[in-house]
Order: structure tokens, then C-alpha cells, then sequence
């Protein structure tokens, strides 16, 4: 199914979010939020795409972290169902 991205300026606060994790807790923006920056991705674990950059997005997010921009992933385990969401913490 096609679709078109909303385009985001940089610099736009992130909305206010609360997210189950696979550790058993819940995740608030605050939670993940680096003092540089933050990046929030939306995945899908049956995606080809993700499946051949996991391992490089992993290490990316660990080079982040250690300087300063936090990083969470959403793993939509349905693809094109956002109902059923679960968060991952790298």
C-alpha cells in the first residue's frame, strides 16, 4: 500500500508518549530522551528492509547513545496495524 510521508521539521518537539516495553515496563518520552536529541523509529520485524539493516541499526543506536542522542524503536508487530504496538529499547 502506497503512502505519503508528512514531512517534520527538525527542531519539532516530539509528542508526549507511553509505550510498553519488552522488559515488562512502560516507556515515556522523558524515559528515552537524550540531551542531544532523540530518534524514534517505527519498524516492522517482518520487513525485509529491517531485517537486513537490524544489526546495523543496533550499532548506529549505540553510537548515538554514547553521544548524548537517545534512541527507541516501535516494533509494529502487524505491519499497517498500529494497534498492536510493542517498544524496544536498544
Amino acid at each position: 500500500m502506497a503512502t505519503t510521508a508528512t514531512r517534520v521539521t527538525l527542531d519539532t518537539p516530539a509528542a508526549e508518549f507511553r509505550l510498553p516495553a519488552t522488559d515488562g515496563k512502560t516507556y515515556a518520552l522523558n524515559d528515552v530522551a537524550g540531551e542531544k536529541g532523540t530518534v524514534v523509529v517505527f519498524i516492522c520485524n517482518h520487513c525485509p528492509y529491517v531485517k537486513a539493516v537490524i544489526d546495523r541499526m543496533v550499532a548506529d543506536a549505540r553510537v548515538l547513545m554514547s553521544e548524548g542522542v537517545g534512541f527507541c524503536g516501535d516494533l509494529l508487530e502487524r505491519c499497517g496495524e498500529l494497534s498492536r504496538r510493542t517498544h524496544l529499547r536498544i
